[in-house]
């Protein structure tokens, strides 16, 4: 039941019909008796600056997932040193004195599922150059892991790992990388190639899909036939969800046990298909 004068929170993005972030913190907040609820907003990028701080000036908060993280971070008046590193933001709230403050808790969920691995802080292969993948520069940075960086356009990965370099991040060759991450959106589609060959990271003992699906992911799928630690997103949306959670209520911990049930049940649920992970994807 939904209270009678709720504080609102939502995910902002386009699209979210497939986000399993509304049932997690649902759930999170009717365990704990909080007067709040949380929905999901399909925008463009140029509502995201009005959304968030209404949403914020009248209590609530929420997430932003792709393709609006990098307007987020322009829109907040105290962004966390994260934010500003990153030039994304997935979590906004409202400040002491009503202004919009936001962080990047993708960042969290990224070292959350890779400790869940056990991923060592070696050398570490990112697919992808978008805004996950920026929350998995940020990781390695913190981890002291150096990074390789494949994209379908060579371009667009040189940059990106020059970037990286800013952030403290050392670079590494695909063959000597021991952990690799999916960190586009391959994987949502029931037709979608595999995100990257475990020929081209021969060394990889570990893998990580930011894309959560029931079932699993293909690629996840196929790695751990192959020998490897794998896992989808999933624990990444709880993580991240949860450091989020603790953002807006500062008061209450997260209550990560029924959050990660509440989003296995949602997988299960018939006609549950692939979904983005990261920032309440």
């Amino acid at each position: 039941m939904i209270p009678a004068s709720p504080r609102v929170f939502a995910l902002l993005g386009d699209p979210v019909a497939h986000s399993l972030s509304p049932a997690m913190h649902n759930a999170a907040f009717a365990v704990l008796g909080l007067p709040a609820v949380y929905v999901a907003l399909r925008c463009r990028a140029d509502d995201v600056p009005a959304l968030a701080a209404a949403l914020a000036r009248a209590g609530g908060g929420g997430n932003v997932t792709v393709p609006h993280k990098g307007v987020a971070a322009a829109a907040l008046a105290c962004p966390t040193a994260r934010v500003v590193r990153l030039e994304a933001a997935n979590t906004f709230w409202a400040a002491q004195d009503g202004a919009l403050a936001g962080d990047n808790t993708d960042v969290d969920g990224v070292l959350a599922a890779l400790d869940a691995l056990d991923a060592p802080a070696t050398a570490w292969m990112v697919v992808g150059t978008g805004g996950a993948a920026r929350a998995v520069a940020a990781a390695a940075a913190e981890r002291g892991a150096r990074l390789a960086v494949c994209s379908r356009d060579p371009g667009r990965a040189g940059a990106f790992a020059a970037w990286a370099a800013t952030l403290g991040v050392a670079g590494a060759e695909a063959d000597e990388c021991d952990v690799v991450v999916n960190a586009t959106p391959l994987g949502l589609g029931p037709g979608d190639r595999m995100p990257i060959s475990r020929a081209r990271v021969p060394r990889a003992q570990v893998a990580l899909d930011l894309v959560y699906a029931r079932g699993e992911t293909p690629w996840v799928r196929a790695l751990r036939a192959q020998g490897l630690r794998a896992a989808d997103g999933r624990e990444m949306l709880v993580a991240q969800g949860a450091t989020a959670f603790e953002r807006w209520f500062p008061g209450h911990r997260a209550p990560r046990d029924v959050m990660r049930g509440a989003v296995e049940a949602a997988l299960r649920a018939p006609g549950r298909r692939a979904a983005a992970s990261g920032g309440g994807g």
